[in-house]
C-alpha cells in the first residue's frame, strides 16, 4: 500500500507514519507550510524528522510542501471565526487527496488521536469527513497521549517533535468544538473551496529527503 502522511512536526503524525512503515506500506509525505502565520520552524522539523525516520527504515521519502497561508488567509475573510479550524482542515485533506491522486497513493494517513486539541472532536473529525473520496487511515485514534509518546520514543521522533516551533497563530480563542456537517457546509459556501485547494496544490514545492 502507498499512503500519504500528513505531517506537521508534532508528535503524532511521525508516530503514525513510523507505525505505516513499520507494517511495510510505502510511505510518502505532505507538509502545510503556515507561513506567514508560523515562523518557519515546523517545516524545519519535519525536514529533521524525516531525515531521522530515512534513517531509521533505510528509505527515502518525497515531501510535498504546499503554501497554505493563502488559504488560510480567505477563510479567515469569510467564515465565523470559531469554524476557521474545521475549515482548514478539510482544505488540506482536499489538497492532500489531490496530491495522492497525482502520486497513486491508496490511502491518506494522519496522526489525529481523539479530542487532544479541537479540531478531533468527535463532532469536529465527522465534520471533517466525507471531503475525501480515498479512505484516511488514523492509526492513533483510540490512544492517548501517553501512548503516543511511548512510541515516539521507541521510533526517536520525540526529542525533535517537542522542539520549539509555532505551527499556526491562527487558532481562535474559543473554537467550535461540536461543529454540524450542515453548518460547515453552509461556512464553506462563503468561499471556492475547490480552487483554494487546486490553487495550493499548484504551488507545491517537492523535496527528497533521506539518501537511501
Amino acid at each position: 500500500m502507498k499512503v500519504l502522511s500528513l505531517i506537521s512536526g508534532g508528535i503524532d503524525s511521525p508516530v503514525a507514519s513510523a507505525l505505516a512503515l513499520e507494517q511495510g506500506a510505502e510511505v510518502e509525505f505532505i507538509h502545510f507550510d503556515n507561513m506567514p502565520f508560523s515562523d518557519g520552524r515546523a517545516l524545519e522539523k519535519v525536514r529533521q524528522i524525516l531525515k531521522l525516520l530515512s534513517e531509521e527504515f533505510n528509505r527515502k521519502f518525497n515531501l510535498y510542501i504546499i503554501p497554505h497561508g493563502e488559504t488560510q488567509k480567505e477563510i479567515l475573510n469569510c467564515v465565523e471565526r470559531k469554524y476557521t479550524c474545521v475549515l482548514c482542515r478539510r482544505e488540506m485533506f482536499r489538497a492532500a487527496e489531490i496530491v495522492a491522486k497525482e502520486i497513486g497513493a491508496d490511502a491518506l494517513l494522519t496522526g489525529e488521536s481523539m479530542g487532544q486539541v479541537a479540531s478531533q472532536t468527535l463532532h469536529n473529525l465527522r465534520a471533517e469527513f466525507g471531503v475525501n473520496a480515498l479512505p484516511v487511515l488514523r492509526p492513533l485514534l483510540g490512544m492517548d497521549k501517553l501512548e503516543i509518546e511511548v512510541l515516539a520514543k521507541k521510533y526517536k521522533s520525540f526529542k525533535l517533535s517537542i522542539l520549539p516551533g509555532m505551527c499556526c497563530n491562527l487558532v481562535p480563542d474559543k473554537p467550535a468544538t461540536k461543529a454540524r456537517v450542515e453548518q460547515i457546509c453552509q461556512e464553506e459556501m462563503k468561499f471556492d473551496a475547490a480552487a483554494l485547494a487546486k490553487d495550493a496544490v499548484r504551488k507545491k514545492k517537492v523535496e527528497v529527503i533521506g539518501t537511501k
